[in-house]
């Protein structure tokens, strides 16, 4: 089946072929113990421990690149024609690369393989929960300097329970009088009460994870009403255990609710998972369905960041399915 991921962690995605190019030194058994979680965290902090082991490796221009040529074999494996990938450009820099090398390395590689592969993708910039204001800003910035490229919109990823908003604000706020395309992690460490606020100070269009939205019937209604995008990662959230279990997951809940919602992995080397087992998973649990499936992928190209033209010619494969 004919896929598309709006939540897609590039160094969190490599695979142990892609590793072991960069450091032959990496066995097997290393990667698996510490690129790769457990199927159960200690929470997202614990999860994101593994995240280093990715972006440590990523520090040169060659290593850039092999792992986005990577990450596109995957998605071609796994049948994906639309993918948003998102990477923090300012976690790259610890071998002397600038922050315009990282971005144009990634973007220029990112090009090659759409023309390679034909599977279509963008790029979202990341600043982080633990960033101060100035970084922020700093990634911003990039997003503005490369448009007209893949680099296509904003992100903010971390552990919301652990470190607030405030210091994001001004580099959202001018995000979004520039009219430049957002989204933010929300409603995944923290509860609902997380994506009300993220909704108010970030503006986004779409949330990543948001899926404790389900405990605010009220936030459910907005979401439904506004159209407002949930980027949903079923098992990174059992990993994490931001749901209890697979069969608890809210995310039927969220539909039949009217929600607007994709399937994603989030990180396909820590949760160690692709789109097509994780269809397989919400056949077994939820009993989804090829329909239910276009549906998804249908309102996610409805809420991606990609300009007309793009998105018709993209519908048009997912309705030929």
């Amino acid at each position: 089946m004919r896929k598309v991921e709006l939540h897609l962690h590039l160094d969190c995605s490599p695979s142990y072929k892609a590793v072991a190019q960069i450091d032959p030194t990496i066995s097997r058994a290393q990667y698996d113990a510490e690129f790769v979680a457990p199927p159960v965290c200690a929470g997202l902090a614990d999860f994101l421990t593994r995240a280093p082991r990715g972006f440590q490796l990523m520090q040169s221009e060659d290593a850039l690149r092999l792992v986005v040529e990577d990450l596109f074999e995957q998605l071609a494996a796994d049948y994906v024609i639309y993918a948003e990938i998102r990477f923090a450009p300012l976690l790259h820099l610890l071998h002397g690369l600038s922050p315009e090398q990282v971005v144009r390395t990634v973007d220029r590689a990112t090009e090659d393989c759409i023309r390679a592969s034909g599977t279509e993708a963008r790029l979202l910039l990341c600043t982080l929960r633990h960033f101060d204001a100035e970084k922020s800003m700093t990634t911003v910035q990039l997003l503005e300097q490369f448009a007209g490229s893949r680099v296509a919109g904003l992100d903010i990823a971390g552990d919301e329970a652990g470190h607030d908003l405030d210091p994001h604000i001004a580099a959202f706020r001018y995000a979004q009088e520039h009219d430049l395309c957002r989204t933010a992690h929300a409603g995944e460490a923290a509860g609902a009460a997380s994506v009300w606020q993220t909704l108010a100070e970030l503006k986004p269009t779409r949330i990543g994870h948001g899926v404790r939205s389900a405990e605010d019937q009220a936030l459910v209604a907005h979401l439904a009403a506004e159209r407002i995008h949930l980027e949903v990662c079923p098992s990174s959230n059992v990993q994490t255990r931001t749901a209890a279990s697979y069969s608890a997951h809210p995310i039927e809940q969220l539909r039949q609710s009217g929600v607007s919602l994709g399937i994603n992995t989030d990180a396909r080397t820590i949760t160690n998972v692709t789109l097509e087992q994780e269809y397989a998973r919400l056949r077994e649990h939820f009993r989804w369905n090829d329909e239910h499936f276009i549906a998804s992928n249908r309102e996610a190209l409805r809420a991606a960041f990609i300009d007309e033209e793009t998105r018709a010619r993209l519908l048009a494969k997912l309705d030929a399915e």
